[in-house]
């Protein structure tokens, strides 16, 4: 298997008076708000790259840096200095606040310094070449004091130049989406596409340095009357960049419905830009990438490789990309025959798998092409120009998030243009049909029978694409000149791996973000806690390897894992209902970002980080009637008629958040604030029901487990941020912890019914006994800690230490203290972080030794499981690898967060 790198990370830096641009107000002090903190310890941090090489050639980093409470107030200044004591400017900004009003989190950007940083209260550094914003005329007009974007206000074209001094290196930046309206399943018919551009709607200038600028673009692909697939676009200046970013997000509103060839199939999805070419053609070099930083290298009109040799020199300074001499001192022999030397204007590169990429060239339109490589994984990177300047392109997890393509053409005329394919328009068009005929399940009756036999929860109607997004990152450099073989080099590398600065461990844990005392660093001080570490890195491993094993990969799969596996065929069971994509299912989400906030590892950030990216964007409804509520675990990731809030939970995003200020992920959990208002769309309990129930505004039932989890955890994330509805989400958090500490057997009780209006959940007149296995499992306990922590509410702590008390108890105990026992229940394993948790909180003895027995002696994984692979090869299987056929997501998640979490509460209370 992979071997596990080790580092750690964080980094920030900043710059106040940012956050008087922000309409936050700053945090309120209240008696339930829990009492504000003494004068904290408030040491510097030292914040690292999490890979080597630091910024590289991207434009710059944006990192969150959290803090102890009562540390530092919100008018707090910040300062970064390099190892050698340099002051690196620095741009900061509130991300969130105690409810005492101090700073909680903080987002610093930075565009210079490569090695260690170390941030601390002070003034901050101002760059020498400061990012600044006109926007009073018909543009935007962003410098960063190398390069000059306009930027529209208005119409199709988004970006309308790029300049470098006095040269024009790139125009027209625009979208472009090719529909295709029928698709043919055979082998006959006419294919037909239509293009749509991107046409802007809306402009936001949401930064405005003196580091880092941000600007947010909003609109729909039209042609003639008509306005689709909605877009949002943001780009990203820093100062003395010479490069700028792009996260562009679309959100799938056509149609497509199963059993029909017409709808809105999306035939090509890209970006595009024209760049004007001023040198001679010999001197107008293509770059290309392919494998690694390797790099297709050669001019529109080559002078190597031919009959007559122009002269060592001039082959060499070609081939480097640099101006070669006047032709006419040259070898005549060549000078004279120039004009019978084709120019190759045309160039794509098509990645319509994980696996092989085909590079081809032309002369230009009408004529044939010609092979130019191939290869099997390209770095989604691409460059025209030449001595006079030029333009990189690149398309971040470009393979990965195939089919992706990368067009160069007319680069023999003045206007060379450049497209990137976020799907090819050479690979099948988008086909987001759901994937059978219902089979007959047409009651209520039917479709449990259907649950009971392949894990799917079908309704008809319900998988549908619609209000699904994506979101993929780019990054583009105005060269001054044609880029040296290893300036290439680091550009490929940012667009393979974007830097990120990162804080250690040490000061997550000291700032008890995320659940204090959830989390701490990995510790192998004795043989019991050693093997719980090698344990936890195996399960890592092995997922990682199988997203390499199985090919989980694809513009709409990449970021997911599967969920069950089939040890018969030795597959993932990927075409088995509810046993195919994860969906995040008993938040493996959660593990991974646990694993990473206690050990600082990269690879273990960047797996976290593409599940985030997926799992907020596709598994989740974004526009339409199921805005707000995500999907559960299917064959398509919005297969499943199972649309709720446990997989559309703000929780699984608050991590890379606050660990990056990554302004969509922060869109994606504002969207959730008023998401209590699907409960009136939908009733998640509608197939089960004994009892009747209509949707009612003033009495909407509200489990207190998946359903109240998902919701709290978007209000508690809008009041910490101090967003524009932060008041409403502190009373919503305020008002159902009372709910529920009020309720006859609190969280025991189950449910409760809700009013819209309020805020708040009636309290039940009788007690009733409603226990779940999976009210837990999709972060209430993490969550419930955070709140324990952060409001002061003896009740509503009470009430949720019974429900840890008393889930792994027997049942007897269970009786003597409901009444009633809890019924069959599952994922003890799981629930023993649960008993940590408890045993903390009250120090009984009992629990914490009930803990750990439930952890190594209950379900799950034990110490008596293989803990190894076994190879795999044909014909047993499509390709050779390797497999743990005794593996499974939910029992992954759960054990990972047990173990990380029993280990920081109780790793002191091991048994021998």
């Amino acid at each position: 298997m992979s071997p596990i790198p080790r580092r750690s990370l964080l980094k920030a830096a900043a710059v106040a008076g940012a956050a008087a641009r922000f309409s936050w107000s700053p945090g309120t002090r209240d008696a339930q708000a829990a009492p504000r903190a003494e004068a904290a310890d408030a040491d510097p941090v030292t914040l690292d790259w999490h890979e080597d090489g630091g910024r590289g050639a991207a434009p710059g980093s944006t990192v969150g840096v959290p803090w102890p409470k009562g540390a530092y107030q919100e008018d707090q200044t910040f300062t970064l200095t390099d190892e050698n004591g340099k002051a690196v400017p620095v741009q900061s900004w509130p991300l969130a606040y105690w409810p005492d009003g101090s700073l909680k989190w903080t987002a610093h950007a930075v565009s210079s310094g490569s090695g260690k940083l170390t941030l601390t209260a002070g003034a901050p550094a101002a760059p020498d070449k400061k990012v600044t914003v006109d926007k009073s005329g018909g543009t935007i007009d962003i410098s960063t004091g190398v390069i000059t974007a306009r930027i529209g206000k208005s119409g199709s074209t988004l970006i309308k130049s790029v300049t470098r001094g006095s040269t024009e290196i790139a125009k027209n930046g625009r979208l472009v989406l090719i529909r295709q309206p029928e698709i043919e399943d055979e082998d006959q018919g006419t294919v037909k596409t239509e293009r749509f551009d991107g046409a802007i709607s809306e402009v936001t200038v949401e930064q405005e340095g003196p580091v880092r600028a941000v600007v947010r673009i909003d609109g729909k692909h039209r042609k003639g009357d008509r306005g689709w697939l909605p877009f949002s676009i943001r780009l990203y200046f820093y100062a003395g960049a010479d490069s700028f970013r792009m996260v562009h997000t679309i959100t799938y509103d056509g149609t497509q419905e199963p059993g029909k060839a017409s709808g809105d199939f999306i035939r090509g999805l890209g970006v595009r830009f024209t760049v004007p070419m001023r040198d001679a053609a010999y001197d107008r070099h293509i770059r290309i990438g392919g494998e690694g930083t390797g790099l297709l290298r050669e001019a529109v009109q080559g002078i190597t490789g031919l009959r007559r040799d122009p002269g060592a020199a001039v082959q060499a300074a070609q081939y480097a990309g640099q101006k070669l001499p006047d032709p006419t001192t040259w070898d005549q022999r060549v000078t004279t025959r120039l004009q019978y030397i084709p120019h190759w204007g045309d160039y794509t590169l098509s990645q319509l798998s994980a696996d092989g990429f085909t590079l081809r060239k032309r002369t230009k339109k009408g004529y044939g092409w010609i092979g130019a490589g191939g290869g099997k994984r390209a770095s989604g990177f691409g460059y025209v120009g030449g001595p006079s300047g030029g333009f990189s392109f690149g398309l971040r997890d470009f393979w990965e998030k195939f089919p992706a393509q990368l067009d160069i053409r007319d680069a023999h005329t003045d206007e060379a243009e450049v497209t990137l394919w976020l799907w090819s328009p050479e690979a099948q068009p988008m086909d987001l049909r759901f994937y059978h005929d219902g089979m007959g399940q047409d009651t209520y009756a039917e479709q449990l029978e259907g649950l009971n036999i392949t894990y799917e929860d079908y309704e008809p109607e319900f998988g549908t694409p619609y209000g699904i997004a994506r979101t993929s990152e780019l990054l583009f450099w105005a060269n001054a000149a044609t880029p040296t073989p290893d300036q290439l080099a680091d550009q490929v590398k940012a667009v393979r791996t974007l830097p990120q600065l990162a804080a250690p461990p040490r000061q997550l844990i000291k700032a008890k973000v995320f659940g204090p005392g959830l989390y701490s660093e990995p510790d192998r001080s004795t043989p019991a806690k050693a093997k719980i570490e090698d344990h936890l890195d195996f399960l890592f491993t092995y997922y990682k390897d199988q997203v390499e094993q199985r090919r989980w990969y694809g513009f709409w799969d990449y970021g997911d894992i599967m969920h069950t596996y089939d040890t018969v065929r030795h597959v993932w069971r990927y075409d088995i209902g509810g046993y195919a994509w994860d969906n995040s299912e008993l938040s493996p989400d959660l593990w991974l970002w646990y694993a990473y906030l206690r050990s600082g590892r990269a690879d273990i950030f960047r797996f976290a980080e593409t599940m985030t990216r997926h799992t907020g964007e596709v598994d989740v409804y974004h526009i339409g009637k199921w805005a707000g509520l995500g999907t559960r675990h299917g064959v398509q990731h919005f297969a499943d008629s199972a649309k709720q809030q446990r997989i559309a939970n703000t929780t699984y995003r608050r991590f890379y958040y606050f660990l990056t200020a990554d302004e969509r992920v922060g869109d994606l959990m504002r969207a959730n604030v008023d998401s209590d208002e699907t409960f009136l769309v939908l009733d998640p309990q509608r197939k089960v029901r004994t009892d009747p129930y209509t949707p009612d505004r003033h009495a909407l039932s509200i489990g207190f487990g998946t359903d109240w989890s998902g919701l709290v955890s978007a209000w508690l994330t809008e009041w910490e941020r101090k967003g524009p509805k932060w008041e409403k989400a502190k009373a919503r958090v305020l008002s159902t912890m009372e709910g529920i500490a009020a309720q006859p057997n609190g969280f025991v009780q189950g449910s409760g019914l809700y009013d819209l209006d309020t805020g708040k959940f009636a309290v039940a007149d009788k007690p009733v006994v409603s226990v779940s296995h999976l009210s837990a499992v999709f972060g209430l306990n993490e969550l419930c800690a955070e709140l324990n922590h952060l409001v002061d509410m003896p009740k509503f702590k009470e009430a949720y230490l019974d429900y840890c008390r008393y889930f792994n108890a027997t049942k007897a105990e269970q009786k003597a203290r409901y009444g009633s026992d809890f019924g069959s229940l599952l994922l003890f394993q799981g629930h023993s972080r649960l008993d940590a948790y408890a045993a903390v909180q009250t120090g009984d003895a009992t629990l914490a030794k009930r803990a750990w027995s439930k952890f190594y002696n209950s379900d799950g994984y034990t110490e008596a499981s293989p803990w190894k692979t076994q190879p795999l090869s044909g014909p047993a299987a499509l390709v050779a690898g390797s497999e743990a056929a005794w593996v499974s997501t939910n029992d992954t998640a759960l054990y990972g967060l047990a173990a990380i979490e029993n280990l920081a509460l109780l790793g002191d209370k091991m048994p021998s």
